[in-house]
């Protein structure tokens, strides 16, 4: 798998499987970033996260979106469906479904080839 191009590009299609692996990777990263957190002793007054799990969120932002673009070319729509995230909860919900769930556009389309053929 090229992380590389997972984690950094907003061009082409995914699959589900790599969506997933993409989540428990940066869900992982997450994790040890809020452990460090807590052995440094880092967290914010009354909060349940850290300056080290803030900066790397932040940095994650770039990544997730790019893995949720090139999700939503799979289905044959615009990265730009991502903003659905900003609707409560029915935006969570429908882009659980959406990329998550629901399998992607068979055969080529205009955002490029099937990932699965």
């Amino acid at each position: 798998m090229d992380w590389k191009f997972l984690l950094t590009s907003y061009e082409g299609r995914i699959n589900r499987g790599k969506l997933w692996a993409c989540v428990g990777v940066i869900f992982v990263g997450a994790l040890v970033a809020a452990i460090i957190d807590n052995i440094i002793g880092t967290t914010f007054e009354g909060a349940p996260y850290g300056f080290v799990y803030v900066i790397y969120a932040l940095a994650m932002l770039y990544s997730v979106f790019a893995v949720y673009a090139k999700r939503w070319h799979d289905r044959d729509k615009s990265g730009w469906w991502s903003l659905i995230g900003l609707v409560p909860i029915i935006g969570g919900i429908w882009m659980l479904v959406e990329l998550g769930i629901l399998e992607g556009t068979r055969g080529a389309n205009q955002y490029g080839p099937d990932p699965l053929a």
